[in-house]
Formats: structure tokens, C-alpha cells, sequence
């Protein structure tokens, strides 16, 4: 398929190159290294726990560190943890997070060195109307916007601070949604939006990011968010914020921003990231660093030539859909289009893994059984040995000297469609992600692009773990539901009760629910647009006060958070979706 793509090409890394910014004393962008930052999750107003708590995570080594300013007099406060934290020699950037109210962002300003600004939010109170906008409707709704963003830009350009238009697909405003839907196009929208403003006031130190907790849907805003820039003109060449909110806790959340953001980063994209966990910040920071890693300045990438050009793209880039594989039964399961991504395992790791122990999760294939046919995707005489053959499960050759992502992309694109393919962790050699992070990347990258119908788990050696790792996988690219799926936000000053307590509570208790999606929510910036594609929400609505949600409508206010789980439960039994555990 010939399109304009949102990176140079997608079988050779390269580097998108952008302006720099800068942030406080650090660069942004351009030559410098991808920066790795995080948030916390204390209350703005305790300036001690804030300041003990940025020096945790400066000591980690966080690179910019965000913080939540959600009303003037939460804004207030961040001068004294300004002031404590240069007092004990820390002087990594600070970044107030607003929502809803632009005088915050101006006292905010004062005395952080960046202002992320929602641009679904800042002026807009969502309130999921359905209207039809007329073009001068719609311009005097960007009159609006102009007036109230332009103090904020007008103050930033003349102290020197950096400002981040960070969209969420979770808030879109009504405008955006009535005009453009709950989609990239949408979210893309809204944050140029505001950056048309900023330059028309001649200001350009901006950072743009495009979050959602749906991966396919953030890769392809950010995607189309590069394509858009680059269609722009050459001087919007800002730096780009990668991040996968509301992931959630564990291995699940490190394979979700693994597939999200490693995704992007293959392709280029991204100048600095956050991986949004639902545990303490510090441990966000390891696995930022470890994604980041691959595509640092001065990492070696090898080089493919195309001395007849490059293929066309295997997939749309801007919008999931799965390859059209041919039916074919292997070893008695069937691979195809149509049907479920398989999980394959080494078959001394099959062997070891009881199928009455492992029910759901016992993987469906043995690697060294199946009989795929191994190629390098770059070989003529081997790639035409299929051009005649009937449809057959076919995977890349181990050795290949290609990144994983790049090397399955470019047997997509030369294979004819009949053929399955089985993606691998890796081809072999000196993989430097962990089992998690390559999971993600190498596979679930892939997989939410539209590539493979089975999945090969070898860089994990427990069987366990490699089997559970497979499905995670599958789950997190939102390819195949084997248990209950969560959408769980990172926690920050603005959560009004314990997120990670109660989040343990809900997983212990519905963990069972196979193919339930319930979210789990700090407050309500997010919330009611995150959960729109949720079956239940566990939302705070007050201090240690809960309030639930059936998708965005909320049904249950004010639950003390000591019940509220027991309500959650209530809630899916009204509606036919509970199931005792077994």
C-alpha cells in the first residue's frame, strides 16, 4: 500500500530529527539523548513528601520530574518545593501538570521550568454533548481557546519555559469529539489546535504528546502526529513525549508501554518518555531507561540496502488491520486470519507445563513441531521458493542481522498475504531487553500492527513465566483476552485514596473475569474518557470516596472506599458479567 509514511522508512531505523528545547538546564530533543521522566504521586500542598519523594527519583536517576497543580493554590506551593529541592543541590526540571484551570497554569509558571497543558481540558468542562458545530461556531470556539491560551504563552516566552500539549484520548474535548470522533485524527487535532496559537505568538518550545491507555489508538495518534508535523512545514519539528497512560502495575504495565512505546521508538519517534506505573515512581524509571536503551545516540543500528527500493508498507500505519492469512492447521490448531494469535513455546518448555495446571494459559504449539519454514526476509531465492507454495506457517530466520520489529515487517511485506507468520522475542543473539520489554517490542509492536498469528516466547527460559509472558502479550496488544483487563492510572497528587491498595483489592477479586475491562481511576481528569471503552470504572470522587461507572456514565457516588469493592462486585453481577472463581 503506497502512503506517506510518519517516518522515513520501516525496515531502517532512523532518528526523527527535531528542534531542541529547553527545559530548565537539560536539552530536549535534537541530538540529546531521550530523556526518562516520571510524576509524582504525593500532594502538591505536602511540600515534604513532594520534595523526599523528587529526591527518590532524581537519585534514580529521572531526568524531569511532573507534578500536579490543580487548583491556583495547589500552583502556589510548587515555589517551595522549588526552593527545597535546589536547596539540597537537586536541579532536575519541573513540570506542573494542569487541568481545568489556566490560573493555576499562570502561578504554576512561576516556578517550574515547563507547563503541560491538556489542551482537552484547559478551558473546555467535558460534557459529552452531542452537537452539531457550523464553521463559525466552531471558529468562535477556537476564539475562545485563543484568548485564554494566550496569557499562559505570552508568559512562557518571556521567562523562558518550555510547554508540553499533551493530548488524551480519556478527554477530548466536546468540540474535538463532535467534529473529529473519539479518535487519532481527534486527538492530533486538538493539540494543533493550541500550537497554532503559541505560534502565531511566535513561541516554539513545545513538546506535543498523544496518550491513551488503548495502545493500537496511541501508536497511531502518535503516528499520525509525526505525519501531520512533518505535512506542516520543517520548522514544526518539535520534540515528541511518549507514554502509555493508565497501563496499570506489573508485568502487564511494563508490556504495555513496552508495546507502546517501543513501537515508536523503532520507528524513530520520541524524545523523551514516561512509563506510567500504578506502584511507586522510582520503579518507573528502570524500565524507562531499559526501552530507551536501543535507540540512545551512539547505539549501532544495522543497515539493510534496498538497491531496488523499498517495499510497500505491509499495513496501514494509521489504522489496525489484522493480515489476511489463509486458514492452515498445524499440528491439529488452526492459524488464520480469523483465527486467535497462538502462543508457541520451546517443546522442551511444553513438556515441562501440565495442561490441567495451566488451563487457559497452556501455550498451543511446540516450536520445534510446528514446522515453520525460517527465512531471511532479504534472501530472493528463499523468499521465492513461496511465492508457489501453498499456505504455510513461515517465521524469520534465527541470525538475521536486523532489529526484530524491522526484520518480521519486511517478510510481511514480501511474502504473499496466504501465509501465516509466527513472530518471534527474538532472532537469537545478544537480545539487550528483558523477557517483558522484549515481549512487548518485538511482538506486541507487531501485533498491533495487523503481523502474525502466532507468537514464539524463548527470551524468558521459567516455561511459567514464558507461557503466562505469551498471553500477556497477546493481551496487551489487544489481539486476544485470556483473563480480566485493567485500565489503571499511575496515581498523582490529585488521587483522592490509595490507588495501589485498592488496585491490588480489585485484581484479587476479579481477577478471574476473563475478557471484563474494568478501570481503575485516581480522579476524574481522565477517568469517564478512558473508561468509554471499560465495561465498569472504580473511579475517586472525593477523599477516601469512590464513585462507579457502567463506561463513562457514572452510577454509584460517594462509597466509602472500605465498601466500595464489594460494591464493584454488585455492580458486574447486575449486569450478568460475574462469574464465581473457580
Amino acid at each position: 500500500m503506497s502512503m506517506l509514511l510518519h517516518c522515513p522508512s520501516l525496515y531502517r531505523y532512523t532518528r526523527r530529527l527535531t528542534r531542541e528545547v529547553q527545559v530548565g538546564n537539560l536539552g530536549l530533543g535534537g541530538e540529546n539523548p531521550i530523556r526518562i521522566q516520571s510524576m509524582l504521586t504525593s500532594a502538591t500542598l505536602d511540600t515534604e513528601a513532594c520534595v523526599k519523594e523528587a529526591l527518590a527519583l532524581a537519585e534514580a536517576g529521572c531526568e524531569i520530574i511532573r507534578l500536579t497543580a490543580q487548583t491556583k493554590v495547589h500552583a502556589a506551593n510548587l515555589e517551595h518545593i522549588a526552593r527545597e529541592l535546589r536547596a539540597a543541590g537537586c536541579q532536575v526540571p519541573l513540570v506542573a501538570d494542569i487541568h481545568f484551570k489556566p490560573d493555576a497554569a499562570m502561578e504554576a509558571a512561576k516556578w517550574v521550568e515547563k507547563i503541560r497543558v491538556n489542551p482537552g481540558n484547559f478551558i473546555d468542562k467535558k460534557k459529552f454533548v452531542e452537537r452539531d458545530y457550523t464553521d463559525s461556531e466552531y471558529e468562535e470556539e477556537l476564539e475562545r481557546v485563543r484568548k485564554a491560551f494566550t496569557p499562559l504563552v505570552l508568559f512562557c516566552k518571556e521567562h523562558g519555559r518550555a510547554m508540553r500539549l499533551g493530548a488524551n484520548h480519556g478527554s477530548l474535548s466536546d468540540r474535538i469529539l463532535n467534529r473529529y470522533g473519539d479518535t487519532p485524527e481527534g486527538m492530533v487535532e486538538s493539540a494543533l489546535e493550541f500550537a497554532r496559537v503559541a505560534r502565531e505568538l511566535d513561541y516554539h518550545q513545545l513538546v506535543f504528546s498523544m496518550k491513551s491507555s488503548n495502545v493500537k489508538v496511541m501508536i497511531q495518534a502518535y503516528r499520525l502526529l509525526a505525519k501531520r508535523l512533518a505535512e506542516e512545514g520543517a520548522d514544526w519539528n518539535y520534540p515528541i513525549h511518549l507514554g502509555v497512560t493508565e497501563a496499570g502495575e506489573g508485568e502487564d504495565a511494563r508490556i504495555k508501554s513496552a508495546t507502546g512505546i517501543g513501537s515508536l521508538l523503532a520507528d524513530g519517534i520520541g524524545d523523551t518518555l514516561r512509563v506510567s506505573l500504578t506502584e511507586d515512581p522510582v520503579y518507573e524509571i528502570k524500565p524507562g531507561f531499559e526501552l530507551a536503551a536501543p535507540y540512545q545516540p551512539g547505539a549501532e543500528h544495522p543497515v539493510t540496502d534496498f538497491p531496488d527500493g523499498e517495499p510497500e508498507a505491509p499495513f496501514n500505519p494509521f489504522s489496525f488491520g489484522k493480515r489476511k492469512a489463509e486458514l492452515i492447521e498445524v499440528n491439529g490448531v488452526s492459524l488464520g486470519w480469523n483465527e486467535p494469535v497462538r502462543v508457541v513455546l520451546p517443546a522442551a518448555a511444553c513438556e515441562a507445563l501440565s495442561p490441567s495446571e495451566m488451563k487457559d494459559f497452556m501455550p498451543e504449539l511446540a516450536y520445534e513441531a510446528c514446522g515453520a519454514v525460517e527465512v531471511d526476509p532479504r534472501d530472493a531465492a528463499q523468499l521465492a521458493a513461496l511465492e508457489e507454495a501453498p499456505a504455510t506457517l513461515v517465521t524469520v530466520k534465527d541470525g538475521v542481522d536486523m532489529p526484530v520489529p524491522q526484520a518480521f515487517r519486511l517478510l510481511a511485506a514480501l511474502i504473499p498475504s496466504r501465509h501465516s507468520i509466527l513472530l518471534k522475542d527474538t532472532l537469537g543473539g545478544d537480545e539487550p531487553l528483558s523477557a517483558p520489554m522484549a515481549g512487548g517490542l518485538n511482538i506486541g509492536s507487531l501485533l498491533c500492527d495487523g503481523i502474525g498469528n502466532a507468537v514464539l516466547i524463548r527470551r524468558e527460559s521459567d516455561p511459567r513465566k514464558a507461557a503466562y509472558l505469551g498471553f500477556n502479550v497477546l493481551q496487551a496488544s489487544g489481539v486476544r483476552l485470556s483473563k480480566t483487563e485493567y485500565v489503571s492510572c499511575p496515581s498523582c497528587g490529585r488521587t483522592l485514596y490509595n490507588i495501589q491498595e485498592a488496585s491490588a483489592r480489585i485484581r484479587q477479586a476479579t481477577g478471574h473475569l476473563k475478557g471484563v475491562k474494568i478501570a481503575i481511576m485516581g480522579c476524574i481528569v481522565n477517568g469517564p474518557g478512558e473508561m468509554s471503552d471499560a465495561d465498569f470504572g472504580y473511579v475517586g470522587g472525593a477523599p477516601n470516596k469512590i464513585n462507579l461507572y457502567v463506561g463513562h456514565t457514572p452510577v454509584e457516588f460517594n462509597i466509602p472506599q472500605e465498601e466500595a469493592v464489594e460494591r464493584l462486585i454488585e455492580l458486574i453481577r447486575s449486569h450478568g458479567r460475574w462469574v464465581e472463581p473457580s
